[in-house]
Order: C-alpha cells, then sequence, then structure tokens
C-alpha cells in the first residue's frame, strides 16, 4: 500500500459479509483499538462514504436500480466505488491514515458476480477500473448463517423498538442468502493471502478480540507504534 514520507505505511483494512453480521459495529470497534494503539484511521463504508457514492448508495438500496438487473447495479457500484478510491481512500492512505472499510470490491464481487451471475470478465473490469492499484492489505471476512443473523437483525430491531423493513438486498430470499454466504467463503479461500474468515457467530466483545489479534499479527509495526 501507499506510504508517505518519514511514515510507515499506512493501511487499507475492510470487512466483509453478508447481511446482518455486524460489519459496522466492529468497524467502529477496530478505529477505537487503532486509535488507542496511536494510529489515526478513518472510517468508511460502501457503497458511499463520498456524497456523491452515499447518492448512488441510496438510489441502489431503494430498490430504484433493481430492474436494471445485476450488471447494470454491477456498474453503478463501480461508479460510486471509484469516487470513493479516488476522493477519500487514496488522499488518506498518502498521507499516512489507515482506511476502515465497511465492505469494498469484494461484495460486488459476491453481490453481483457469484450470486447475481454476472459475467466475470465485467466484474474484472470494472474492479480494475474502480480500485486504480488500491487493493486491500486484509479483509476480514465476518461470516454467520444467514438464518441466524436475520433472527439476531430482527431481535435488535425489537429491543430498540423499531419496524424491521428490508432493504434491496435484505429482502432476497434465505436460499439467496445462502448462496451470498457461500460466494464470500469462495473468494476468502481463493485469497488466503488477503482474507482472514472470522465467525461471527459470538459475542461482540469476543469477536472484537479476535479481530484485534489479526489485525496485530498482520501489521507488527502495532507493536512499536506507528511513527510520528
Amino acid at each position: 500500500m501507499l506510504e508517505a514520507p518519514n511514515r510507515r505505511p499506512a493501511r487499507f483494512i475492510t470487512f466483509e459479509g453478508g447481511e446482518g453480521v455486524g460489519k459496522s459495529t466492529q468497524v467502529k470497534r477496530l478505529v477505537s483499538n487503532l486509535a488507542s494503539a496511536s494510529v489515526e484511521a478513518v472510517r468508511t463504508r460502501e457503497p458511499g462514504g463520498t456524497p456523491k457514492a452515499e447518492a448512488i448508495r441510496s438510489y441502489i438500496l431503494q430498490g430504484r436500480s433493481e430492474s436494471w438487473g445485476a450488471g447494470g447495479e454491477a456498474v453503478l457500484f463501480a461508479a460510486a466505488r471509484l469516487d470513493h478510491v479516488h476522493q477519500l481512500i487514496a488522499p488518506n492512505l498518502a498521507k499516512g491514515t489507515w482506511v476502515i472499510s465497511d465492505r469494498f470490491a469484494d461484495s460486488t464481487r459476491a453481490y453481483q458476480g457469484l450470486t447475481g451471475g454476472v459475467d466475470p470478465k465485467l466484474i474484472d473490469a470494472l474492479e480494475s477500473l474502480a480500485l486504480d492499484g488500491h487493493t486491500p492489505d486484509l479483509t476480514l471476512v465476518l461470516d454467520m448463517d444467514p438464518e441466524l443473523a436475520f433472527k439476531r437483525v430482527a431481535q435488535r430491531a425489537i429491543e430498540d423498538g423499531l419496524a424491521l423493513t428490508g432493504d434491496r438486498f435484505e429482502k432476497e430470499e434465505l436460499d439467496w442468502h445462502r448462496r451470498l454466504r457461500d460466494g464470500f467463503l469462495d473468494i476468502a479461500r481463493n485469497n488466503t493471502d488477503r482474507c482472514v474468515v472470522l465467525s461471527a457467530d459470538q459475542g461482540e466483545e469476543n469477536l472484537e478480540k479476535e479481530i484485534w489479534k489479526v489485525v496485530q499479527s498482520r501489521f507488527p509495526e502495532l507493536h512499536a507504534g506507528i511513527e510520528a
């Protein structure tokens, strides 16, 4: 990854997995743990992270792009990602700030590619355009049985007094989500140098500790601190 002058390299870490596995919570916790280790990190998400990408996110998750098919959605995700990379990810890495993202390119490959049936060649081309060489240093795949994940989401909604409404992808059938889970696990098996699969079927605190151990193991500089 890019290295700023007089600094150790900034790291780009992504979280992946199906719906309701707790990615957003663990992204926040990792950013907090990094801050405790004197590491400056920015938290972001996909689709989103920049005003233009957030607008595309809203369009997609409202279901307005569903009639375009998985291929059309893949193009929209790539457009959002292109802006995200150039406006947020690349500038932060260049100045030495770590970037922690809730989803990235693997989600397009899993959702629209392996689950949606989009030609892998199109996925590859869109990924090459959008990433512009900015591949993650580490991807943490949070894995959970989709049925359990949705039960957990429903229970939390009840506890918080919220209505349980699904977005564009949450409304898909359970079998679709099972294929999605298999897609993420397939990506992890084919990218063992970058991906680490962790069971999300455990308490948030325990998962947080597992993630922190993985991050510390992958980036030994955390033990010595980051140079100013």
